[in-house]
């Protein structure tokens, strides 16, 4: 039975109490301090409309090491043909609105609600989540957003309007990524996109393990804008 959350107590029961599916509490609230907490313990929320706050720690978890990146033909192309303006932090309430508007197979709404928007924007103007958009003359056609802490990347969602946006997008934050020499991103729960890709599932203890290590250094908070 996953535990349930008061509002006063920020604590989070440990990763390895959660269920088979990997539900490991209901409840609480979306400050940023709870938010803060939950990614530090490698939980994050995921519901949808009408439901409590689902709070959960997957095992195997999805994740993508930002040197192993796979960079298919057709992205190398993109890459080549400089077609995209990439940005990052520039837009970051347009792209969790796209990501929150994007149909997903298999799922009828969306868990990006607009308490979840909120939440996640003023995690973004506390600088501690972070987008980067991919612009083909001055308009947003894809980008995606995440959340940082220490030497860890913990992405949330995706958006394209155009082939490869999205991936261009994650290409040029997983090259700053590398040059600040994250450990980590978390991609959570498996895709074959993420698969492609070049993320990898390994279990919730080999997670941990390397989270605990990329959380031993400073958090690059702030707007990454500025650090381009």
């Amino acid at each position: 039975m996953p535990v349930e959350l008061s509002r006063r107590n920020l604590e989070f029961p440990e990763p390895d109490e959660a269920d088979e599916s990997g539900l490991l509490a209901v409840g609480g609230d979306l400050s940023i301090e709870r938010l803060k907490q939950a990614y530090s313990k490698g939980i994050f929320p995921w519901y949808e409309d009408g439901m409590p706050i689902l709070w959960w720690s997957p095992d195997p978890r999805m994740v993508l090491f930002p040197r192993k990146m796979i960079i298919s033909h057709s992205l190398k192309h993109s890459i080549k043909k400089q077609q995209f303006t990439v940005t990052i932090d520039t837009a970051f309430a347009q792209v969790i609105k796209h990501c929150a508007k994007t149909p997903r197979k298999g799922e009828d709404g969306t868990w990006i609600t607009r308490d979840m928007r909120n939440a996640y924007t003023r995690l973004h103007e506390a600088g501690f989540a972070h987008s980067a958009e991919a612009w083909i003359d001055g308009e947003l056609v894809g980008g995606l957003y995440g959340v940082s802490l220490g030497k860890a990347f913990f992405g949330e969602s995706m958006f394209h309007l155009v082939t490869n946006a999205s991936k261009i997008a994650l290409y040029y934050l997983v090259e700053k990524l590398n040059s600040w020499n994250f450990e980590i991103i978390d991609a959570q729960v498996y895709t074959n996109h993420l698969e492609s890709l070049g993320g990898e599932m390994i279990p919730r203890s080999q997670y941990m393990h390397i989270l605990e290590k990329a959380l031993l250094i400073e958090d690059i908070a702030g707007n990454w804008k500025e650090r381009i």
